[in-house]
Order: C-alpha cells, then sequence, then structure tokens
C-alpha cells in the first residue's frame, strides 16, 4: 500500500488520523487506514479478503486477519467515526451551499439465508417488491451539489428482536429493541438535532410521511417538512375543516371534541387534486439532468390534515398539499404535504421534494463504488463498522470533489500487482473455468 506525496494525500492521512482518535488504539490506526484504502482503490469486491489482497498481494492472510477483527470485533463506536466522517464532508459541502434539506430514506441489501443479522423477507426498494434483504434507515445533509450521509442505522424486524438465539448468535446489543422504520428515523434526527447540526426541512417518502406521528414528532423537534404521502390520505380542503364541538346540553361535561357528520367529511388528497381549476397547475423545471432539463406539472392548496381529529380538541395547522401531475398522466402521481412557511413558492416545494434525487444517486455509487453492501460477516457490530468505514470513505471523496479545484481523483493511491495466478475467494470464475 503505497501512496504519493501531494496536497491530496496529506489531507487523507489528516483525515485518517482524526478518524483514528475515535477508533480508539494506536493499533487500530493501520487497520483503519488500509480499510478506507481498500474501499476507495478501484476493485469489483470490496469485502476484507479482496481488499486484503489488492493492499498488501504478498502477506494476504495476515492483512486479512487485522482487517477482519477490525471490523468484525474491535470495539469503536461508530457514532463517533460517522460524525467525524460527516463533519469533514460537511465542510465543503457548504462551501458551496447551505443545506438544503436533511433526507430520511431506507437501502436495502438482497440476501441469501437467514443468519445475516436483520435479514428477512421484506419490501426491497433495490427490486421495488418484497425479496430476502437487509434494510438500513439513512439520514443525509444534501444540497444541489452533494450529499453527506449522517446516520446508517439497521432496522431489526420483529422476528429478530424477538428471538434471543438470533440476537446471541449476531451480538445484536441488548438495548436495541423492535422499532418501526420512522422510529428509528426520527430517534436519529433528534440526535442531529441535539448535535445543532444546520437545520433544514426534512425530506422523506410516503413510507415515512404516511405515519402522523412522525410528522408530529419532526414538528415537536422545530423542524420543517416535505414528505410524500399517498392518494388516499384525508384532507379538509381549503377554508373547511372539521365541525365545533356539540353545544353543551347542560348535563355532564361539556362536548370538547372536534367532530364530522354524514354531509361533512374531509375528502382524499386524490380527489382535491382532482377538483383544481386548470389555472392551478403550472410546469416547475427543478433541476438540469442527463436528459435535459427536468420539469413536470405541479399544484399546490392549503389544506388541514384529517387524520383522526375527531379526537382532537384544536384545528390542526395548514399546511401545503403538493401535487405532481404530469402533461402526459391520466392523472396525478405523486402527492406530497409540507409544514413550510404560508408564503412559499410553488417552485420551491417543488424543488425541495424533488431534491430526494441526490441521495439516490449517492448510495447508488456507494452501493457499486465502494461496497456497502459487499460486507459478508453476520453480526450487528461488522454490519455497522462496514457500513460506517464505506461513508467515511465516500465523504473524503465527496469533500476531495467538492473542492475548488479538484485533483485527479484520489491519483496518490496506488496498490500493488497482484502475484501471478492469485484469485481471491468470491472472485467470479474465469470463462471455462469449472
Amino acid at each position: 500500500m503505497a501512496t504519493r506525496s501531494t496536497p491530496e494525500a496529506a489531507r487523507f492521512d489528516e483525515y485518517v488520523g482524526r478518524l483514528a482518535v475515535a477508533v480508539g488504539h494506536a493499533d487500530r490506526r493501520e487497520p483503519l487506514r488500509a480499510y478506507l484504502t481498500g474501499l476507495l482503490l478501484p476493485g469489483e469486491r470490496k469485502s476484507v479478503e479482496p481488499m486484503a489482497a489488492r493492499l498488501d498481494p504478498r502477506h494476504v492472510q495476515a492483512r486479512h486477519q487485522s482487517m477482519h477483527h477490525f471490523v468484525s470485533a474491535a470495539p469503536w463506536d461508530d457514532a463517533a467515526v460517522l460524525d467525524i466522517a460527516r463533519d469533514h464532508a460537511l465542510s465543503q459541502l457548504e462551501r458551496h451551499a447551505p443545506v438544503a434539506a436533511w433526507v430520511v430514506d431506507d437501502t436495502a441489501f438482497r440476501k441469501k439465508g437467514t443468519r445475516s443479522v436483520g435479514v428477512a423477507r421484506q419490501y426491497c426498494g433495490v427490486i421495488g417488491k418484497q425479496d430476502n434483504c437487509q434494510a438500513v434507515v439513512t439520514i443525509s445533509l444534501v444540497n444541489a451539489t452533494m450529499s453527506v450521509p449522517a446516520a446508517y442505522r439497521l432496522y431489526l424486524p420483529q422476528a429478530w428482536a424477538g428471538s434471543k438465539d438470533r440476537r446471541a448468535a449476531a451480538g445484536v446489543p441488548g438495548e436495541v429493541v423492535f422499532a418501526e422504520k420512522w422510529r428509528i428515523a426520527l430517534r436519529e434526527i433528534g440526535r442531529l438535532v441535539a448535535e445543532d447540526l444546520p437545520r433544514a426541512p426534512v425530506v422523506a417518502d410516503a413510507g415515512y410521511g404516511e405515519v402522523t406521528a412522525f410528522r408530529e414528532g419532526l414538528a415537536a423537534l422545530g423542524l420543517s417538512y416535505a414528505v410524500g404521502i399517498q392518494r388516499q390520505t384525508t384532507f379538509w380542503p381549503p377554508r373547511k375543516g372539521p365541525l365545533s364541538p356539540k353545544p353543551y346540553g347542560g348535563r355532564g361535561q361539556p362536548p370538547k371534541l372536534l367532530r364530522r357528520d354524514a354531509d361533512h367529511q374531509p375528502v382524499s388528497a386524490e380527489t382535491l387534486a382532482e377538483s383544481l381549476p386548470a389555472s392551478a397547475w403550472r410546469t416547475v423545471q427543478w433541476r438540469e439532468g442527463t436528459r435535459g432539463r427536468m420539469s413536470s406539472r405541479f399544484a399546490a392548496v392549503r389544506v388541514r390534515a384529517a387524520h383522526r381529529d375527531y379526537w382532537r380538541r384544536t384545528l390542526r395547522e395548514e399546511e401545503w398539499l403538493l401535487v405532481e401531475w404530469p402533461a402526459d398522466a391520466p392523472a396525478p402521481t405523486k402527492y406530497s404535504l409540507s409544514n413550510v412557511p404560508r408564503d412559499a413558492a410553488l417552485v420551491d416545494l417543488a424543488r425541495l421534494v424533488k431534491v430526494r434525487w441526490r441521495i439516490e444517486r449517492d448510495y447508488e455509487e456507494l452501493k457499486q463504488e465502494l461496497g456497502l453492501g459487499h460486507y459478508e460477516g453476520r453480526g450487528w457490530r461488522g454490519f455497522h463498522h462496514h457500513g460506517t468505514l464505506c461513508i467515511a470513505a465516500y465523504c473524503f471523496l465527496a469533500a476531495e470533489r467538492a473542492r475548488l479545484s479538484p485533483p485527479e481523483p484520489l491519483a496518490f493511491l496506488r496498490a500493488p500487482a497482484l502475484p501471478r495466478g492469485f484469485r481471491p475467494r468470491g472472485a467470479p470464475a474465469a470463462a471455462g473455468a469449472p
């Protein structure tokens, strides 16, 4: 493993030094550097053995043991490492533009078998349907230039959370209990708020936005949001709301709950959208894409969410219902709910909800180029350590790209030549091989 003496190499050394403080013992610095280098160097597989072979081809077994122990067994703090990596990239992100959004999402890794921690048959976004996979809740700080991952936590299905044997085999910490993805996200957001990170609206898809408690939790933290919802979600149209409490009849406690009756009901987002006049719709361009300008038709109206408001005593605040209806579509395609200020412009609302494209592209790179889904161990600690190190590698790479005069990406890192005939475990067989 060699480096050129360049400003980029000096920044990498300084970065590794700061991360090394977080991982603790001095003897962890070398495997930390090796692991990050292995992730950043070219290679089809970013699991431990192929990386060890690329880094130290004449001492593969010793290098493999060192790196494997570091990632799967060494008790260093994921959050501390991730915070340093996040702040390193964030300093470059904010040179270009302020943080525009905190994007909540989940990503999945398809897996065979049943023993890898958290693996279960569940929704897998990679293929858009149920499959055997692991699912991770993520939060990223985003602007139009780049995204910075700030939270990465495995979702533990109930079948895992309630099994003593499976928890013990995978080393799941005792304090980890079953929590829905939205609860995991809200807990991590609370942690980021406590760390006083630059605040911005929280953006999420309907898997999170449909949960009233999630939206209320964000508002309680003092955060605005722009989140997806389903077309069936109900609202009170502009200038309407639930009925006042029943008149007091003179006996018992006066009625205090809002109400509705057969003739006074909320309407679905879909019904409301289809009732809007043609003048409500505008074409909005939200960014330049590889195929040209990305644009669509949008409309926004002020509404009140109606979810179980018959158990409330006070009206909910008005919010923006944003609807996308492409000109060539037979019906509206996407719905979002936002509590950003009343004077927000339609173009700003549309660009806010569309900012999620940024992390979709960056997590694709994390998976394809930096090996986020390549970890072959089965334990809780190793899974999170590997993911954290992949994000740390990404944050260094993203920061280098974001500099005003970016160098040739990571040209200072060089891997020695592999011994003739060496083929690491898990590598694809050559054509015609048995």
